[in-house]
């Protein structure tokens, strides 16, 4: 397995929408364009953050077809397929190989509670649809409502395409077991993303990131170099950006997103309903955000 291509700052990707709310394809581009910029090793792209879930099918094709277009040849392109059936998620996981992605990932079936049987046949389904393409298990169970367990990994690493777990789970504990598996694990959760590499994790998949790209670029330098220390300031200082970023009245990305834009990345919209657009408050908040992200940047060790 090419394992270097996997190593490092992973941004969840942003949904990019127009002035009327639909997917904007320029500002696809111009997003993928900012952080490949940045230096990071790759983008998710549809995955949480990217309000997979409050897409269509369409759109989700539209915007991977865009980042394929304007990165796909010098990043990790990472594609979260799972749709709330399997038809839908195979669609989406052929169309991603037809790409060239160079993995797909999936959620668990969300609302009804299958059995591990029932979610590995869901997973390995998917898997199928996309045969030369690796799988990476995404667990987030607080959001998902089930957890990815022991023997469901052992199971789905009979798969040779199964290649490890997005981590989203809280406890660092989670990835330290699904390491010693055999299975590669990035870290989910951003607050404790110096932990994560700690505890095994290859690198990081983060719905913050693209805010502060440079910042966990720097942390994950410093882990490799063995100056701890320095990677745990800058972590504490991540850390109180993502409070402020969580403290407002609406979204938690339409804040991220506006942070972006006063920070002279690209406008990539607001948010999709039924997620909260910005008020005058949050407005308030995200030139906070961007403050504190510049400081941090200011500060960064040499």
């Amino acid at each position: 397995m090419e394992l270097k291509k996997y190593q490092g700052i992973f941004p969840a990707f942003y949904a990019c929408y127009d002035k009327e709310g639909n997917i904007s394809p320029e500002g696809v581009r111009a997003l993928a364009r900012y952080l490949k910029d940045k230096g990071v090793q790759g983008l998710y792209v549809n995955g949480s953050s990217g309000e997979c879930i409050y897409l269509s099918v369409e759109e989700r094709k539209l915007i991977l077809e865009n980042v394929m277009d304007e990165v796909g040849k010098d990043l990790t392109i990472i594609a979260h397929v799972a749709c709330n059936n399997t038809k839908d998620s195979q669609e989406l996981a052929a169309h991603a190989e037809s790409l060239g992605v160079d993995a797909i990932a999936a959620i668990p079936p969300i609302y009804f509670r299958l059995p591990p049987a029932g979610i590995a046949k869901y997973w390995n389904d998917i898997s199928a649809a996309a045969p030369n393409t690796d799988f990476i298990i995404y667990n987030i169970p607080q959001l998902a409502g089930v957890s990815l367990t022991v023997p469901l990994l052992k199971e789905m690493l009979k798969n040779p395409r199964v290649i490890g777990v997005k981590n989203s789970s809280m406890p660092v504990q989670d990835i330290q077991m699904w390491h010693d598996e055999g299975a590669i694990v990035f870290n989910g959760p951003d607050e404790q993303f110096l932990s994560g590499l700690a505890a095994g994790a290859i690198g990081g998949i983060g719905g913050t990131y693209a805010a502060m790209p440079e910042l966990y670029v720097r942390i994950h330098e410093l882990f490799l170099k063995g100056r701890m220390e320095e990677a745990r300031h800058i972590q504490n200082e991540c850390c109180r950006i993502i409070y402020k970023m969580c403290s407002g009245a609406g979204s938690m990305y339409a804040i991220i997103k506006e942070a972006i834009r006063i920070m002279g990345g690209p406008d990539t919209g607001s948010v999709r309903a039924p997620l909260l657009e910005l008020t005058d408050s949050d407005k308030a908040l995200a030139a906070e955000v961007a403050q504190m992200v510049n400081e941090a940047l200011y500060k960064l060790p040499k």
